[in-house]
């Protein structure tokens, strides 16, 4: 399957969330969802099992000194990549307030749209507008995306096999 592809799987199985109600700590497509929620969803529809269980978390975008667990989940499980690279299928975390822990999440559709779930609301697909892009703290790539990645730069040898690296 190509990356282009992959990434399009990744934005179907988003908006098959759209309209999902906005429930606090939620992971149920059509039955409520938060933005990690959303993730936590398309991320078992395209990788399978999800890699860590989530502990409870506060609902509170401006929490102060708090972890960065979001970043830190992206960092651990996805690849990270400059907001220059950003692509259709990637997960965007956003820092709503400075000096506040990032709380926010989503999927980006295209370069300049993307779907997230928000108290008061349902998962909805919104512009990345300026408000939206001057947030943005961390972007990063779906692994089934970045194997994809990687396999097309591995080079070959004439047999069409990827040539190993045996240098020590």
């Amino acid at each position: 399957m190509s990356k282009n592809l992959q990434a399009a799987r990744i934005v179907r199985a988003a908006r098959s969330w759209l309209g999902t109600p906005y429930q606090h700590q939620a992971s149920l497509k059509h039955v409520g969802c938060d933005c990690l929620g959303l993730v936590r969803g398309v991320w078992r529809e395209i990788e399978g099992t999800e890699p860590q269980s989530v502990p409870p978390y506060s609902s509170a975008w401006s929490e102060i000194g708090g972890r960065e667990r979001l970043i830190d989940a992206g960092k651990a499980h996805f690849r990270s990549v400059s907001k220059k690279s950003v692509q259709a299928g990637d997960f965007i975390v956003f820092r709503l307030r400075r000096g506040s822990t990032a709380k926010h999440a989503g999927i980006l559709t295209s370069a300049s749209s993307f779907i997230h779930a928000y108290d008061g609301t349902s998962v909805v697909e919104n512009a990345l507008s300026g408000f939206w892009r001057d947030r943005i703290a961390g972007v990063y790539r779906f692994p089934s995306v970045v194997a994809i990645d990687d396999a097309v730069a591995a080079p070959t040898d004439p047999t069409g096999l990827a040539v190993k690296n045996t240098a020590g």
